[in-house]
């Protein structure tokens, strides 16, 4: 391992630091919720799981992002980890609005819009939120999950891989 002196400018710094971080692989979600315009999407992999008794998770938001104050202020949220292959479903929420059209999601009655297909779904009321540096830290209590088969889509150093049983 070779250390490496911190950059002369607080951009290079900031890069730098963002690059180091990308060496840990990450799993790719896409949390969604209601929003006055309709269910939005956003795609996350700050996402794990906090406590199996009683059940809950957390994920992070930047306070910077255009859909902070939509998912700062909902009461209930979908977390949805995406298989290998949904590269594209990815990207299409991880910038921009992400309004979901009504034949791109289903809900129960008293639920979040939820994604049809995901490796696996947890349907969550927000247990609490803690604003922590430029991100708010939202923690959810988890109402009902799903699962399924699959390979896991992943994100490491910049770029999409997938993780299975067979790897």
């Amino acid at each position: 391992m070779t250390l490496e002196p911190p950059p002369e400018h607080p951009t290079d710094e900031t890069r730098a630091y963002r690059r180091a971080l990308g060496s840990f692989a990450t799993g790719v979600c896409v949390v969604t919720a209601d929003s006055p315009q309709g269910p939005l999407g956003l795609t996350i992999n700050s996402f794990t799981s906090v406590s199996l008794e009683p059940r809950l998770l957390l994920w992070c938001i930047d306070e910077q992002s255009e859909r902070w104050p939509v998912f700062a202020a909902a009461d209930r949220f979908a977390v949805h980890v995406l298989p290998a292959g949904d590269e594209q479903i990815a990207a299409r929420f991880a910038r921009g609005v992400a309004l979901l059209d009504p034949h791109e999601f289903e809900r129960r009655p008293d639920g979040p819009p939820c994604l049809p297909e995901a490796l696996a779904r947890f349907e969550c009321a927000v247990h609490d939120r803690i604003q922590m540096g430029d991100h708010m830290v939202i923690v959810g209590r988890v109402e009902t999950y799903a699962t399924a088969e699959g390979d896991a889509l992943t994100f490491w150093r910049g770029r999409y891989g997938s993780l299975g049983a067979d790897q």
